[in-house]
Order: structure tokens, then C-alpha cells, then sequence
């Protein structure tokens, strides 16, 4: 009896579970704290189709409760459970202690309670199973997505009259409009201002429409010509002595106004400065007045072709800043960080913005996807474009978002995306050979993985898996290399063709770009606000001339013709200084000729150091020699008049 009252103090339930049905019995009791399992299995039987699991216990003198024969518990259950095999029924277990007739064999003095309860069994679904998708392979036909009717909002290329005379400065002021440089003027000037009260040692006259103009000038002519350093433009020894710029601005004019350039009110910049670590506070308000201008600038004047991509591009910079960006798959792998959208036949930027870090908007669907929509003005654009993407910026809820709004989307997309497919089913070989391809459509968007040199997975929205289009690769066959037609994607090919705008203006802005060593970030961004500016113009200039008919300049010489009709603008911008009657006649610098004495202009040019003179023309203002063994005012008089010939010429 020792042992059985010790049994009693556990739970015994017993778990019947058939093909048709599952049963759990409990049998509680409330003295007891631990629960001991029975569990009667059908499929593993060898007599009647169950089989029992006794539950195990540590003691060695434990033995389970029966309510008809306390010592052998386990036959008095299975010859229970094994009564009949066709319909299982429920082992007779104690009846409830209401019952009087019943003599349980044990007392306990807490009383037992049997209640049946129904095992955890999965609900079924009522109707067909649903189908568990597959990849499918190349031979299987994919249904023809039906394309968007293409409605931009304005006709794609230039907006403005194409068929008038359009000089490369004209075009640059389409960015560079006369409010834009007013602005920048004001602020620098009064930036200047500040800088000499704040006690800052330099030569300082206000800027005007000339002077920044011969200063545009003077760096779009360092993108052409490029020195070690900045100060070597201004050297008049061999092999640096460049006309220009020394013969238009002084090296310290220039300086003062590159140290000067400021782009924003200095009233709003301090205001904005108060709301530092604030959500109020802007980053970029140092270059917003040019930043918001060149934007809308781009927009204006452009209008997309059906295809436009966006993809990210970096402006090198060293200096320590949170808006620095870190990217090492780019070429450039540390400044600031750009969105940019572009025509992806032109290579025009359409549309940017700076990356400042992670923003409200950014937090529900992710940065790339409020990246993307705030470069995409519907309004604007229009419906029916394609929008080429890369992995960074794909997923299939933005390409059905993007559907919705009449936009047509193809990628490349990660595998470790949320919605992309986990199917293993019909998926390729473990040795798959080169070309081989498997789809998966969900709705309108396409899965797409196909094998190359190595797995491509592409993302579509417009485009069916296969049509039947091949590439030609080279192949290593029995030791040789031969070419060899494989099956490819519409997709991958698409992409290919239409995915490099970005890259196609990164690479227009890397041949020829007037960016400047600076230690402050809003100039850097100045610079590179240059560089879009002259790279829209050029592509613009090709626009027009293709409209026309006529073949365009390249891109080195509408630079030279940009600096020129530059320095042009500025001259022609100042106030006539000289009269007209003036004429170049010599003239002494003071009454002391041994004293106000002047370098020689010609014998500098000419690589002959430290000869004064103190003689110079009045109408050129230039010193010159002019003794009776040595006549430099006649002789470069005599050059500027050959120079001036060949230029008419």
C-alpha cells in the first residue's frame, strides 16, 4: 500500500489516438502536482493497432493505478485497449466518486475527478488545398504582362524652343539663371564682410556679375587643365606660365573669393543654427538656395524618355561631417551620398537629393522606398514609365505600389528579400549549367533567377520569364574557348541596356570636373552643383543639335567654348572703364621714375625674371620696357594685335 498511495500522488491521463478521431482522457487529482502521460498510438500496435506508453518514473518501486487489479496495471490496460480493432473505443477508467456502487481500490483523502477533454488536432480548411507553387524552367510558357500606354506630361527632350540659337553659356545660365547668381554674390559678399570684422587679414572688394564670371571661368578652365597644385596657374616660369588666368584675376583675388563663397543669408543660417538637435533643424540649409534652384532647374528643362533608372552616386570628400556616407562597392567610397534620377538614353539628371540620414519617412516602408518615391513626381512625369533599379531598391511592394500608379518596374533583387520566394520545388540542379533559368509570377511581378557565371535573380513588372533571346558568351569547351549562344531573360536584358544612366553622368562628370580641394562640405557641394549644370548643358547642346540635324561638339571642346564665352560675358557685363578715344600710348607710373617701378609683362612671358620698368600702357595698363636698346611696349602691342587677328579669323 506504500507504493500505491506513493502512484497516487501523480496525474494519470491517458491519450487514445486513432485514424478518425483523437481523445484525451485526464483523470486529476488535486493532491497531486506532477502529470503522467499514457498515450495509446494505433499506428505502432501489433495487436490491435495502439500502442501503449507507460508513463516512467524514477522510483523503482512506483506501479500504475487499475481500478480492477492494482498489481498488474499495464495488462489490465491493454486488454482494454485491445477489445476491438475495428472501432476503438475508451478504456472503462474509474467512474466519477459520485457514484456509490463504484469501490475505488485506493482512498485518498482528496477526491478524484475524471473529465474527458478533445486532443489538439489541426483544423482543415474547407474547399481544394491550395497549390504549393513551383519554379518553372524555361520551356514553360509565362502569359505577356500587358504594357502601359506611355503619357508623359510634357514631350520627351528638351522643353524649350529647340530650333533657336542655343550657345553653350546660354544653356549653363538655364541653371545658373541671373537670380541664382545675384543670390550667390549678396551672400558672399556679405560673408566677407563679416569675415574683415571678424578681424580675418585680406584684400577684399565686392563682388560683381564680372568678377564671378571670370571666376566660373577660372575653375571650368582647371577642369580642363589640371596642375599639382592651385597657386601653379599663377607661376610665370616654364613649364607654367599660363596666360590666363593672371592675365584676367589675381591669384589673391581669386583665393579671397573662393575663401568667401557663401551660399546662403547669413541671418537664416544663425537662425537655423538655434535649432540644432531639434526636429526643426536643417543640414543642408547652407546650400539650399542653390540646391533647391539647380533641382528645379533640372526638372524644367527636361523632360525623361519611356526608360529612367535611379541609383546612388558619391561626392569625394574628406571632411568630418554626419552627412558623410561610407560605400565600398563604389568607386568613390567616402563623401555625400546621392539619389539621382536619370534618362537612362542620355544620361541627363532628372531629379536628386542628399542622403542626411535616417528621416521619418524613411521608418515605415525603409529608406529605399521613401528614396525612390520622392524622386518620382507623378504629376510631373507622367504614366507609363519603366524604372530600372538595382538590389538596394527593389521589392516587390514598391513595384506593386508602383503598378498601381501606371509605372512599369524591372531589377535585380536579393534573394534574402521578405517576399521573394522560398520554394525549393523544381529549383535548379546542384550543377546547373550556364543559361538555365527558373520563374515564379505572383500576380504581376516576376521572379526571374537565371545562371550565368554565377546566380542572377531579376524582379519584373513588365516582362514575361522567356521569349527566346540568347547572348553570346565565350565558352572553355575540351580545352578551347569558342563562342556560344545561351538563353537569357528578357529582363537581364533590358536591365543592361537601360540601368547605366547614372553611371553614364558619373562618368560625364569624372572626364572634366572643376572640384576643388576644400575644407568646408557646402562648397564641395557648390562645385559638384558646377559640374551637374555643365554636364545637363552638354547633353542639352547634343539634344538640340540632334533635332537640327546637325553634329554635335564634343564634350571637351564645348568646355573650351563655355570658359571663353565666359570670360566674354564678364567683360562685356563691367562698365566700360577706358573711353573710347583713349588709346595705348606709354605713361609713367609717378614723377619719380626711380621709384614707382613695375615688373615688365613681356620679359615676364617670356621667362626673364625681375626686370622693372617704370613705364606702362595707359589704355592696358600694363607695365612694358621701352628704352632705346630694348622696346617691349612696341613688341607686345605688335602680338596682342596678331592674337586679336586670328581670333576674328
Amino acid at each position: 500500500m506504500a507504493s500505491e498511495n506513493k502512484s497516487c500522488k501523480n496525474e494519470d491521463v491517458l491519450e487514445i489516438v486513432s485514424k478518425d478521431s483523437e481523445v484525451e482522457l485526464c483523470v486529476e487529482d488535486s493532491s497531486s502536482d506532477d502529470e503522467d502521460l499514457i498515450q495509446v498510438d494505433k499506428e505502432n500496435s501489433s495487436d490491435s493497432g495502439y500502442e501503449i506508453l507507460l508513463p516512467q518514473s524514477d522510483d523503482d518501486d512506483y506501479e500504475p493505478l487499475s481500478p480492477s487489479s492494482p498489481a498488474q496495471p499495464s495488462e489490465q490496460y491493454h486488454s482494454q485497449a485491445t477489445q476491438s480493432t475495428s472501432a476503438p473505443t475508451v478504456p472503462q477508467l474509474p467512474e466519477s466518486s459520485n457514484n456509490d456502487d463504484y469501490e475505488q481500490p485506493l482512498q485518498s483523502p482528496a477526491k478524484r475527478k475524471a473529465k474527458l477533454k478533445p486532443a489538439r488536432s489541426k483544423a482543415r480548411k474547407s474547399g481544394p488545398p491550395e497549390q504549393e507553387e513551383m519554379w518553372h524552367n524555361k520551356k514553360e510558357e509565362d502569359r505577356n504582362p500587358e504594357p502601359f500606354k506611355f503619357m508623359p506630361s510634357r514631350v520627351p527632350g528638351p522643353t524649350f524652343n529647340k530650333t533657336a540659337s542655343w550657345s553653350p553659356l546660354s544653356l549653363f545660365q538655364l541653371f545658373f539663371s541671373v537670380p541664382v547668381v545675384q543670390t550667390i554674390i549678396q551672400n558672399t559678399n556679405a560673408n566677407a564682410a563679416r569675415r574683415k570684422a571678424a578681424g580675418v587679414k585680406f584684400q577684399w572688394t565686392d563682388l560683381t556679375v564680372k568678377d564671378f564670371y571670370v571666376f566660373l571661368a577660372i575653375i571650368v578652365f582647371t577642369g580642363l587643365v589640371s596642375v599639382h597644385h592651385r597657386a601653379d596657374y599663377w607661376k610665370r616660369e616654364w613649364p607654367y606660365n599660363f596666360h590666363f588666368p593672371q592675365e584676367y584675376m589675381s591669384r589673391n583675388r581669386f583665393e579671397a573669393i573662393v575663401w568667401s563663397l557663401h551660399l546662403s543669408n547669413l541671418k537664416d543660417d544663425e537662425e537655423n543654427k538655434k535649432k540644432r538637435n531639434t526636429p526643426q533643424y536643417d543640414r543642408l540649409f547652407k546650400i539650399k538656395p542653390l540646391y533647391d534652384q539647380i533641382v528645379n532647374a533640372c526638372k524644367a528643362n527636361f523632360q525623361p524618355y519611356e526608360n529612367i533608372c535611379i541609383d546612388e552616386r558619391m561626392v569625394a570628400s574628406k571632411a568630418r561631417i554626419s552627412v558623410k556616407q561610407c560605400m565600398k562597392a563604389k568607386p568613390t567610397k567616402r563623401g555625400y551620398k546621392l539619389f539621382v534620377l536619370a534618362d537612362s538614353a542620355s544620361g541627363y539628371t532628372w531629379n536628386f537629393s542628399v542622403y542626411t540620414g535616417k528621416s521619418e519617412s524613411s521608418i515605415s516602408h525603409g529608406l529605399s522606398y521613401s528614396a525612390v518615391l520622392d524622386l518620382l513626381p507623378f504629376s510631373l512625369l507622367g504614366r507609363g514609365y519603366t524604372l530600372y533599379l538595382d538590389h538596394f531598391y527593389t521589392s516587390p511592394v514598391l513595384f506593386q505600389y508602383l503598378h498601381k500608379n501606371c509605372f512599369g518596374c524591372c531589377g535585380t533583387i536579393k534573394k534574402t528579400q521578405s517576399d521573394f520566394p522560398r520554394t525549393e520545388k523544381n529549383d535548379f540542379p546542384k550543377r546547373a549549367e550556364r543559361g538555365d533559368m527558373r520563374w515564379i509570377r505572383k500576380d504581376e511581378v516576376l521572379f526571374v533567377k537565371w545562371i550565368e557565371t554565377r546566380e542572377i535573380t531579376m524582379c519584373s513588372t513588365v516582362h514575361r520569364a522567356f521569349s527566346g533571346k540568347t547572348v553570346q558568351r565565350r565558352v572553355k569547351e575540351a580545352g578551347a574557348w569558342s563562342a556560344k549562344q545561351i538563353p537569357v531573360p528578357d529582363a537581364v536584358l533590358d536591365y543592361n541596356k537601360n540601368m547605366h544612366g547614372v553611371d553614364l553622368s558619373d562618368a560625364l562628370i569624372g572626364y572634366y570636373s572643376v572640384q576643388q580641394k576644400t575644407k568646408k562640405w557646402y562648397k564641395t557641394f557648390f562645385y559638384h552643383f558646377v559640374d551637374i549644370a555643365i554636364v545637363n548643358s552638354f547633353i542639352l547642346h547634343k539634344e538640340i543639335c540632334r533635332s537640327q540635324g546637325q553634329e554635335p561638339v564634343t564634350q571637351k571642346k564645348f568646355w573650351e567654348h563655355l570658359a571663353v564665352e565666359m570670360l566674354s560675358f564678364a567683360v562685356g557685363s563691367a562698365p566700360a572703364a577706358p573711353s573710347p578715344t583713349l588709346t595705348c600710348m606709354p605713361r609713367y607710373y609717378g614723377s619719380d621714375a626711380t621709384q614707382s617701378r613695375r615688373y615688365c609683362r613681356r620679359c615676364l612671358d617670356a621667362g626673364i625674371p625681375r626686370v622693372k620698368t617704370p613705364i606702362y600702357c595707359r589704355a592696358c595698363n600694363v607695365p612694358l620696357c621701352l628704352t632705346s636698346k630694348k622696346n617691349c611696349f612696341e613688341r607686345w602691342h605688335d602680338k596682342q594685335e596678331y592674337l586679336s587677328s586670328v581670333n576674328v579669323h
